[in-house]
C-alpha cells in the first residue's frame, strides 16, 4: 500500500501546483488517513516542498482498525501539547514554502488565526474538496475492504434473524447487532445501528427506543460494518408474525421496485440525478411524492456519507469503481414503513454491471 499512498499524494500535489501552491496542509481525519495510511487523533499531514510529514502529538496506535502510517512518511511527533496544524505550517515555511493550501472547510477560524500568527509571511490558499474528489473512485484494495465489511454486516444481520425477536426492544437488538459486527471481525459499526419497529419502521436514521417488537410489526434494520477504516451499509425490512398484511405486501413491493430501479440504473456515465430519478419516479407514480428522503443514496468509503450524493439536484456523473448506496424508503406516520438499502460498486456492463456487496435476501420475510 505504500506505493498507493505515494501515488495519491503525488496526484494531490499536482493539483496543488496547478493552483499555485507547492505545499498543502491536510487536517480532515479521513483525508489524512487516505493519504497517509493512518490518522492518529489530532494529526495532520503536510505535503511539503522537500518532504511529506505526518505531524501528531503522540505516536500512531498499532491497533488494526486505526491503520498503519505509510512507511515512506516521516512522523513528526510534537514534544508538548502543541497544535499539529500550526506546527506543520511552521515546518512548511522552514522548507521554503511561499504558499500553503489548507482545507478551509475543516480548519477552524481559531486554527487559521494561529497559523497566521506563527507564519505571517506564508500565504494561505483554499484546497477546497480536492482530497474528497480523489477519494470518490476507489482502487481494488479499498473495494476489497468494503466487500469484507459487507460480508460481516450480512453475517451479523443473518444471525439476528435466526433468533427470537418478539418482546425484545429496539435498543437491545441494535446493541446485539453491533456486538455481532465486532465478533465477526469489524473494527466497529460504521454508524449508529438503527432498529425500528411498528410505527417507527421505515424512518431514516431512526434512533432505537425501548419499544418492544410485537406480532404484526414491520421491523426495519439499518447497520454497517467498518473494516480497516472503510464503511459499508445495509438496510432491510421484515414482518413479525406468520403472514404480512395486504398493505404491508403492497408497500414493500413498491419500495422494492424503486430500489431495484435505482440499482439497475448504476453505470459509468450515468448522471447522479438520474439514479435518484429512477427510484423516485416509482414512488412518485404511486402517490408517495411527499415525505420522501432528500437522497436516494450516497457514496461510502472512509466515511459513511461521501460523494457522490444521489439526489434530484446533484451535479455530476458516475465513474467506474465508485461505491454507493441505493436506499429508497417510505414511512407512513402512525403505521410504519419500509426501507431497503444496499451498498454496490459501479461497474461497466462489460464487467457484469453494478457489483452488489450486501447480499442478504430482499424477499419480504415473516419472522
Amino acid at each position: 500500500m505504500s506505493e498507493a499512498y505515494a501515488t495519491r499524494r503525488s496526484r494531490l500535489r499536482d493539483r496543488c501546483q496547478a493552483g499555485g501552491s507547492a505545499t498543502a496542509l491536510i487536517s480532515r481525519p479521513a483525508n489524512v488517513r487516505y493519504l497517509a495510511g493512518a490518522a492518529p487523533q489530532g494529526s495532520v499531514l503536510l505535503l511539503g516542498k522537500t518532504e511529506d510529514l505526518l505531524v501528531c502529538t503522540s505516536p500512531p496506535d498499532d491497533r488494526p482498525g486505526e491503520g498503519r502510517p505509510d512507511e515512506s512518511l516521516r512522523i513528526h511527533a510534537l514534544p508538548g501539547a502543541g497544535d499539529p496544524a500550526v506546527a506543520a505550517a511552521d515546518l512548511a515555511a522552514a522548507q521554503g514554502g511561499a504558499c500553503l493550501a489548507v482545507e478551509e472547510h475543516h480548519l477552524t477560524v481559531a486554527r487559521h488565526r494561529a497559523i497566521r500568527s506563527v507564519v505571517p509571511l506564508l500565504r494561505l490558499s483554499d484546497l477546497g474538496g480536492a482530497v474528497e474528489q480523489l477519494r470518490v473512485v476507489k482502487d481494488e484494495e479499498e473495494i476489497s475492504c468494503l466487500r469484507i465489511g459487507a460480508e460481516i454486516a450480512d453475517q451479523a444481520l443473518g444471525e439476528l434473524l435466526e433468533s427470537i425477536l418478539v418482546g425484545r426492544t429496539e435498543r437491545h437488538l441494535a446493541l446485539e447487532l453491533e456486538r455481532r459486527l465486532v465478533d465477526h471481525g469489524a473494527d466497529g459499526p460504521a454508524f449508529r445501528t438503527s432498529v425500528a419497529t411498528g410505527p417507527n419502521a421505515g424512518r431514516r436514521a431512526h434512533r432505537p427506543t425501548d419499544r418492544r417488537v410485537e406480532e404484526g410489526d414491520f421491523l426495519s434494520v439499518c447497520l454497517g460494518a467498518t473494516y480497516r477504516g472503510y464503511r459499508c451499509e445495509i438496510g432491510r425490512t421484515f414482518v413479525i408474525g406468520t403472514s404480512p398484511a395486504d398493505w404491508q405486501i403492497e408497500l414493500y413491493d413498491l419500495v422494492f421496485a424503486a430500489q431495484r430501479a435505482g440499482r439497475e440504473s448504476l453505470a459509468p456515465g450515468v448522471a447522479y440525478r438520474d439514479v435518484d430519478r429512477a427510484a423516485r419516479q416509482v414512488l412518485d407514480s404511486a402517490g408517495y411524492h411527499e415525505g420522501l428522503p432528500a437522497l436516494t443514496g450516497h457514496g461510502v468509503g472512509l466515511e459513511i456519507d461521501e460523494d457522490p450524493q444521489l439526489g434530484p439536484a446533484a451535479m455530476g456523473k458516475l465513474d467506474a469503481c465508485v461505491p454507493v448506496t441505493v436506499e429508497p424508503g417510505v414511512h407512513l406516520p402512525g403505521r410504519g414503513g419500509v426501507r431497503i438499502d444496499d451498498t454496490l460498486v459501479v461497474r461497466p456492463e462489460a464487467d457484469g454491471g453494478p457489483e452488489l456487496l450486501t447480499i442478504t435476501t430482499k424477499e419480504l420475510l415473516a419472522l
